[in-house]
């Protein structure tokens, strides 16, 4: 909401940020890491909460947190080297990205029950409302959009 003052436009009341925020973490796939990218999104999510008012339930949080681990456990296992996981997110969706130094694609593997691991892609692929892998000059990077808010 805005006033107009003298040809001045005085902003009042609460308006929502226009930018995305951001946010990006370095790891280098020591153990821990997997855990402080987890503790790293949570963060996030709270400035969510915080900067944007986004509502965001504790099942879709906890969602986000499964997507994050996902993506980081595959960095660390199919990467020679360090990974970087990268924030984005307003109050309707938040993109998570990982760059890692591979540039091999991730599979995703058929839908199999008797399969013992392997299903990590599966998952996010369930959870996230769009997917997509790339290769970047350092390597690749895997990203997936999770909604905040269902309907």
């Amino acid at each position: 909401m805005t006033e107009h003052l003298d040809g001045a436009v005085i902003p009042t009341g609460f308006d929502v940020p226009v930018e995305p925020l951001r946010r990006a973490a370095h790891y280098t796939g020591e153990p821990g890491s997997i855990a402080e990218a987890r503790a790293f999104a949570a963060h996030f999510v709270d400035q969510l909460r915080t900067e944007w008012c986004a509502a965001i339930d504790e099942r879709v949080t906890g969602e986000l947190l499964l997507v994050v681990s996902e993506l980081v456990t595959n960095a660390d296992r199919h990467s020679n080297g360090p990974y970087i996981v990268e924030l984005e997110g307003t109050d309707a969706s938040v993109a998570v990205s990982v760059y890692d130094s591979s540039d091999a694609l991730p599979l995703r593997f058929p839908k199999d029950p008797r399969r013992i691991g392997r299903h990590g892609l599966e998952i996010v692929h369930a959870i996230a409302t769009e997917v997509t892998a790339e290769r970047v000059p350092v390597g690749k990077r895997v990203r997936a959009v999770v909604a905040l808010v269902r309907g």
